[in-house]
């Protein structure tokens, strides 16, 4: 058994050894198979570039008569073309056109180093990559000589070891069996004397003498153990010479392997590779030096086209083009003032009653203008940040193509150059597609910033212009420079509105039953809140978009549900949006709305006409058929509308925010109506109706009734600014305060001895040590003046004040004195038109048939 497992594992020893062997064999014979490929392409790429340089030559010889043809047609065309005869006067040319001459000079020198790159491909290089290629199969065929010899080395010194190793293997197998002769006969041995030695014992037991008998058996043994000792001494020997000759042709056969494989491959592949390279390169550098000799001859041609093209001037040819077009691109004649019917006056009036109104406008411009420039920096500085993201796309440095000039030693390393390269389809179609979207992009931002530029240019004239006015103006009535600001409200004798006794509820009933119980054409509520927009709130800055005070609301409301006018006097600081508020407010709650609901679908449909003068005539057949009340209501509303929207500029309300405001207050969506999908044509019907309201509505001839005006007067009773502080102005109106008249103004410096933080918006806020500027005492606890450029009342105990004492007491005197001296004001007539709706004397015009109810 243990025989067989011998066996077994020798069988399996030698059979490993042979697998390696066949795999060496294998390896030797795949790498004649890797060089005779490698030199096969070789051939395959000298072949191509041959041909590739062969096909080159015909084209750069066709492409030498091409450039020839092409050059002598343009030079033709441009010889009678107006940039020409312009040249032939004055020698300047844009820098394009410029380009566009030398391009054709080079052309012509192209076309004669075109013919000469030609013959040097045919006759020169050519010839060289013939010779690459036999050089290439007579070093294949010198190298697989050398590594037949190499692999008949190794194969011979493979079968060495195997020998070696098989003798080894004999003479173990023999030292092996051996000892184990050996061991048996030791314990024969062992035995046998053990046997001896009992015999013995029992013999001297009972007296018998078999001594020689034993002595004979045990020299037996002996000698054959000395006989299988010394076979075995012999076979261990034995083996231990063959392990050593086995150990030292495996290091040898290890060694020559390992040189075969690190060293011998290596030079193998070096002496296929003798030459090939340098040969190659030759070729390679006689077809740059044909391209540089070519790059030569021109040399002088290309310098002068890249200096025009470094001197590619877009502002310059700007300059030149409008030159030469100077009667278009020159700036017209600015636009004169014309008087009207012999009015001479040509400059913008800022005496009262319109200084505070152009005060109040002045400061709202100021901001307005402060905010645009911050919004329309923030879209320059977006707007420049794209123009640098555009120029980096515009100027990316795509222009080296040296690549296409380039060969590596094989066909898929050129494909995966190519389909990597930054010019590939792809890569063009993405760059194309980012510079479209930056492009885009970019003029959203520059048409958004030359909206916001040009209304900053609108507003700042303005601005410059009442500035220039109201300074002008102070000047002539103070003496002083001081920059215009609200300056003090004459303090007027004022009364309040008659009551009106009404049948009828003003908010939440019915518009019509109203105006036919008051007798005004007008409902007090809209003619008087529209009035106090159009006196100081045309300029708000998001009315009717910002809400007001729900408070200032209700007691405006309730005002006018007692019967009151709480706006007709300026009785309180009434804020605009609050105001605006209560307008809203009013048509909101009409128990029939403006618009009536079962004219709604017809009203709807004419947002599907595109034009607006149509749609404003379908308009006007359906508004004709309203009440005559109504259509004067309408007309007077949207008149304003329109006037309000004309200052967009400075309110931020065109006509689309307006009708976004008012579109569901005034045309409400009925229940069975998505109102989702009717909004926005709601708000449309409302938008084109403020735009053509002048189309829509009838004229004052054909329809009487009030008319909106767009420039009303807040009449001598009434010319306070709706932003004054309530206490002060309750003070005032009693007689308790001072009044101080503008021509007795003076400014006076002061020092804030405390922090004060102000309680409302009127309140200055300052800190310690703030310098504040004192326009008048408001009273004995209050001024008014200015910090930080902001307008508004400091209190008295708060600040240290320059001969406080002198100015208080002659601005008491002052006020006495104009208290005795002061002429009464007659009361103020009521402002409304109590106009009767028109049933009689209706011209026989567009709108006569309609309005016969």
């Amino acid at each position: 058994m243990s025989s067989q497992g011998k066996v077994k594992k020798d069988k399996e020893i030698i059979a490993e050894y042979e697998t390696q062997v066949k795999e060496i064999r294998n390896q030797l014979v795949e790498q004649f198979r890797c060089l005779e490929q490698q030199s096969e392409s070789r051939l395959q790429l000298l072949q191509d570039l041959q041909e590739f340089f062969r096909r080159k030559a015909e084209l750069q010889l066709e492409y030498s008569r091409s450039l020839d043809k092409l050059a002598e047609r343009y030079s033709a065309k441009i010889r009678t073309s107006r940039e020409h005869q312009h040249f032939k006067k004055d020698q300047n040319l844009l820098s394009t056109v410029n380009c566009w001459y030398l391009v054709l000079d080079q052309t012509r020198r192209e076309s004669r180093d075109h013919a000469t790159l030609s013959d040097i491909y045919n006759n020169n290089v050519i010839v060289r990559l013939a010779h690459v290629g036999e050089d290439v199969i007579r070093l294949f065929k010198k190298s697989k000589d050398i590594g037949v010899q190499m692999h008949e080395e190794l194969v011979k010194v493979t079968n060495e070891l195997y020998t070696v190793m098989k003798t080894y293997h004999m003479y173990h197998t023999e030292s092996l069996s051996a000892e184990s002769k050996l061991k048996e006969a030791e314990k024969q041995e062992e035995k046998h004397i053990g046997k001896a030695n009992d015999i013995s014992a029992s013999l001297l037991r009972y007296g018998h003498d078999e001594r020689p008998q034993r002595r004979s058996s045990v020299k037996k043994m002996e000698k054959m153990k000395e006989k299988r000792q010394a076979k075995y001494s012999e076979n261990k020997l034995k083996c231990t010479k063959a392990r050593n000759d086995y150990l030292l042709n495996l290091t040898a056969t290890n060694a020559l392997v390992a040189k075969y494989y690190i060293h011998d491959v290596s030079d193998m592949i070096d002496c296929c590779d003798l030459g090939y390279h340098a040969s190659l390169a030759r070729t390679m550098r006689t077809y740059l030096s044909a391209e540089y000799s070519l790059e030569t001859s021109r040399h002088e041609g290309l310098d002068l086209l890249e200096g025009a093209v470094d001197a590619m001037d877009i502002r310059g040819d700007k300059l030149k083009f409008m030159d030469t077009h100077s009667q278009i691109f020159c700036p017209p004649a600015r636009f004169d003032y014309q008087p009207h019917m012999g009015d001479e006056v040509c400059q913008v009036s800022a005496q009262q009653p319109v200084q505070t109104e152009l005060l109040m406008r002045y400061h709202q411009l100021q901001s307005r203008l402060t905010t645009l420039r911050i919004e329309n920096e923030e879209v320059r500085k977006t707007l420049d940040a794209t123009m640098q993201t555009l120029q980096d796309m515009l100027t990316v440095e795509d222009f080296d193509v040296s690549e296409a000039f380039q060969h590596s030693q094989s066909t898929e390393s050129v494909k995966s150059a190519s389909s990597d390269s930054y010019m590939s389809k792809a890569n063009i179609a993405k760059r194309r597609a980012n510079q479209q979207e930056t492009e885009g992009f970019y003029f959203t931002k520059y048409k958004e910033y030359l909206n916001g530029s040009n209304l900053i240019i609108k507003l700042q004239a303005k601005h410059d212009l009442l500035k220039q006015t109201l300074g002008e103006g102070e000047r002539a009535e103070y003496g002083t420079t001081r920059p215009p600001t609200l300056p003090p409200k004459p303090q007027r004798m004022r009364k309040s509105r008659p009551r009106s006794v009404f049948n009828r509820k003003l908010f939440n009933g019915k518009m019509e039953a109203f105006i036919q119980d008051s007798g005004q054409p007008i409902p007090v509520v809209v003619e008087s809140c529209i009035r106090y927009i159009n006196l100081y709130g045309l300029q708000q800055q998001g009315i009717f978009r910002v809400p007001g005070s729900q408070i200032e609301v209700n007691d405006i409301k309730n005002a006018f549900e007692r019967g009151e006018d709480p706006l007709v006097d300026d009785q309180t600081d009434h804020d605009i949006n609050s105001v605006a508020g209560v307008l809203k407010l009013y048509f909101r709650g009409l128990e029939n709305p403006l618009f009536p609901e079962e004219r709604f679908l017809d009203l709807i449909s004419t947002t599907k006409l595109d034009s607006g003068a149509e749609r404003a005539h379908h308009l006007q057949q359906i508004i004709v058929t309203l009440q005559r009340p109504v259509i004067i209501v309408m007309r007077y509303l949207f008149a304003f509308l329109n006037h309000l929207s004309q200052y967009s500029d400075e309110n931020m309300m065109d006509p689309y925010n307006l009708a976004i405001c008012f579109g569901p207050t005034l045309m409400p969506i009925p229940d069975e109506q998505d109102p989702v999908a009717c909004q926005a044509h709601v708000n449309e019907v409302i938008k084109t109706i403020i735009i053509h309201h002048e189309v829509i509505f009838p004229t004052q001839h054909e329809l009487e009734g009030p008319v909106y005006e767009k420039c009303m007067a807040g009449g001598e009773d009434y010319c306070e600014s709706p932003h004054s502080e309530p206490g002060v102005l309750d003070e005032i109106d009693n007689g308790t305060g001072p009044n101080t008249s503008d021509e007795e103004l003076e400014q006076i410096e002061a020092i804030a001895k405390f922090d004060y933080v102000g309680r409302s918006p009127r309140e200055l806020s300052f800190k310690k040590g703030a310098s504040l500027l004192l326009y008048l005492r408001a009273s004995e606890d209050w001024w008014e003046g200015r910090h930080n450029g902001v307008d508004g009342l400091i209190p008295h105990q708060y600040i240290v004040v320059q001969d406080m004492d002198d100015a208080f007491s002659d601005s008491i005197q002052r006020t006495d004195n104009e208290a005795s001296s002061g002429s009464h004001h007659d009361d103020r007539a009521s402002s409304r038109n109590d106009h009767q709706p028109a049933c009689e004397h209706t011209p026989e015009h567009r709108f006569g048939p309609a309005l016969g109810r």
